[in-house]
């Protein structure tokens, strides 16, 4: 059975002059991240990373925006998940931003460089410490039984580092 699309609606914004935009769009991509956030949209800095596998099949999920500079991008993710490995293989990667109620997307491509431990050390020490058991527990892309074996794992992970800092794993960290 088909299941019919609602169809496109008029956007009430004025055009987008190149001027707005300015020389460096990395400049245009921060303040429109700012005009998300101000607008109090649920989660601005989510971004769809696209990868590609080792038989160059597209993949996309959604993961967070971690910081902007004059370099790219940042996120962080668990580099033995899907992503991670495709990473790996082909470190190159498209990413868009998409804000609906703003009428706006970014879209960028190029490589993808693994950030040197001591970046991805400080961004881990200032997560909250249960994202911090959650990136121990989690093999993201990889099936568990239900969610209280999830449970579990972080159960026992707040126990084996119950009087020290959560430690970053070895195979989380992040990528420009």
């Amino acid at each position: 059975m088909e299941q019919p699309v609602r169809s496109h609606r008029e956007y009430d914004r004025p055009e987008l002059s190149l001027d707005e935009l300015g020389d460096d769009p990395l400049v245009a991509y921060r303040r429109w991240l700012a005009e998300a956030e101000a607008a109090d949209l649920p989660e601005p800095g989510a971004i769809t990373v696209a990868t590609v596998d080792a038989d160059g099949r597209p993949d996309a999920r959604i993961v967070l925006l971690r910081e902007i500079d004059e370099r790219g991008i940042i996120f962080y993710t668990n580099r033995r998940s899907m992503k991670g490995r495709q990473l790996a293989a082909v470190p190159a990667a498209a990413v868009v931003s998409y804000w609906d109620a703003l009428h706006r997307q970014v879209r960028l491509r190029g490589s993808v460089h693994v950030l040197d431990d001591a970046a991805s050390d400080a961004y881990f020490a200032g997560r909250p410490r249960p994202s911090q058991l959650a990136a121990w527990a989690s093999e993201q892309s990889e099936p568990i039984i239900d969610r209280s074996e999830l449970e579990r794992r972080v159960a026992e992970l707040d126990r084996r580092f119950a009087d020290v800092e959560v430690p970053r794993p070895p195979h989380w960290g992040g990528y420009r």
